[in-house]
């Protein structure tokens, strides 16, 4: 969609509608005291009578009010002015747009204050974008209307495009997501990763079967041998730095349709596993985002993907994987795979020569039971990394919460017949003991494990994005390139 920067005043604005960010504290400034002053009052009216209180999200529509050429005014909450956060913008314009999205609308205006709107630009300008765009792919009476153009009052150019790349970036990843696996599977992934880099300017190179078995990826293939889909693995490379320059590495589970493969899920659990290759789909928004605003740090990108399907060539309880660094893995739950698959990618993140790394991954319920449907959980054997991803999701607004990685943990992991085993002894610490099972291939290479098993995919909406694929973490991931 067209995005510009609008100087228009609020209430000369002619859009289909305008929307109008408040503060918790009453106090009317910029735009919102334009359009009070335009209305008679009715925005100190609401305030006064406790019909609006500027709570963050807080959402109140005026239709065809007057002194005002727009059609219809939403007034969105930013909550307090004193702890106004990227997040909290993001959100807002979102829930605005989410709103105004459920009918067909030419154009919608954003109107914060000054200062906020120009600081906050790129925030708003994707909150507005992932809003107005639903999961309904396949409907035919959509729940959701992008808008054909959104105006932002405030901030550059610059801002502006930003937060569209961003905005697109995160929608990329959604969309993937929510695809079902009849359409994204193994080949089709990669040739939507292909496309991407031509677009782009992104490097790429696309691992077959054949190539896979040639470069030993025996944990990888071995999840993928009961599907008729073959297996693939993505590099992807943004040159943005010096040469001699090492690379960050994003890493991503791909698993385009879980069915737990012989520890086969039940129907409600397998419901949703067109999402298990949410981890890929984060990295794949990323590099969107990072080619296109050029950012000047040397990034790749490396997915691994394949089905966990169930037939005769099922890899089984008790089979035996060696990995391609070498290490074998006894193989007790085949619903444990995702791990399996990131084993090799890791591999081989590390001989393209990452200094740091990042993998996502729906990995674990356990997770959701620690952490619930809105936190990820980071899991590391480098604390200031750690710290560093942690920074990076406070500042855009994203959950995510470090899990204890102590050494008795991966005791577990311990295989009497095998170096390792893919799962650990019983539910409990399932979350840490995953992660442990990874920290085996990454080596002495700073690294962190974010298992995004709750804020990947939503089953019912939140008020500034449909339910489905969320796009969460696509944000972090670029403010963590940006910061290195």
């Amino acid at each position: 969609m067209d995005c510009q920067i609008t100087h228009v005043s609020a209430c000369q604005c002619d859009g289909d509608a305008i929307v109008v960010a408040i503060f918790a504290d009453g106090v009317l400034e910029g735009a919102a005291a334009e359009v009070n002053e335009a209305t008679g009052g009715v925005l100190s009216q609401l305030y006064e009578t406790q019909e609006l209180k500027g709570s963050h999200g807080e959402l109140t529509t005026i239709l065809a009010p007057a002194g005002v050429q727009a059609r219809q005014i939403v007034v969105v909450g930013l909550g307090d002015r004193e702890t106004l956060q990227r997040g909290c913008v993001f959100k807002a314009a979102g829930a605005a747009a989410r709103r105004l999205a459920e009918k067909p609308r030419r154009s919608v205006a954003f109107y914060f204050e000054a200062e906020i709107a120009a600081d906050f630009c790129a925030d708003g300008v994707a909150g507005a974008i992932v809003g107005c765009v639903g999961q309904d792919l396949y409907r035919a009476d959509k729940t959701r209307h992008p808008f054909e153009s959104i105006f932002w009052c405030g901030g550059t150019e610059d801002d502006v495009r930003a937060g569209q790349i961003m905005g697109d970036s995160v929608n990329l990843t959604r969309r993937l997501v929510n695809e079902p696996a009849s359409e994204i599977y193994p080949i089709s992934f990669a040739t939507a990763c292909e496309t991407l880099a031509s677009e782009t300017g992104l490097e790429i190179e696309v691992w077959d079967q054949k190539r896979l078995e040639q470069e030993r990826c025996g944990a990888l293939l071995g999840v993928s041998q009961g599907s008729a889909q073959p297996p693939r693995l993505v590099i992807l490379k943004h040159q943005g730095g010096k040469k001699e320059d090492a690379p960050l590495a994003l890493v991503g589970k791909g698993v385009t349709f879980d069915s737990g493969g012989l520890s086969l899920k039940p129907s409600d659990g397998m419901k949703a596993m067109k999402c298990d290759m949410a981890g890929a789909a984060t990295v794949v928004g990323a590099m969107h985002a990072i080619a296109l605003e050029k950012v000047p740090v040397n990034v790749i990108g490396l997915v691994g993907l394949v089905e966990n399907m169930v037939s005769g060539a099922s890899y089984k309880l008790g089979d035996v994987l060696t990995a391609r660094n070498g290490k074998t893995i006894e193989v007790l739950n085949t619903d444990a795979e995702g791990r399996l698959v990131l084993a090799d990618v890791l591999d081989v993140a590390i001989e393209q020569g990452a200094d740091r790394i990042v993998d996502l991954a729906t990995l674990t319920g356990a997770c959701l039971v620690a952490l619930g449907t809105d936190v990820a959980g980071l899991m590391t054997n480098n604390q200031g990394w750690c710290e560093q991803i942690a920074d990076a999701a406070q500042n855009v607004g994203e959950a995510a919460w470090q899990l204890p990685m102590f050494r008795e943990y991966g005791e577990q992991i311990k295989s009497q017949v095998a170096d390792i085993k893919n799962i650990g002894e019983g539910r409990w610490g399932g979350a840490i003991t995953a992660a442990k099972f990874l920290e085996e291939f990454v080596g002495e290479t700073a690294w962190v494990h974010m298992d995004i098993a709750g804020p990947a995919f939503s089953e019912k909406p939140k008020a500034w994005v449909d339910a489905g694929g969320s796009g969460a973490f696509v944000r972090t991931l670029v403010e963590v390139a940006k910061k290195s």
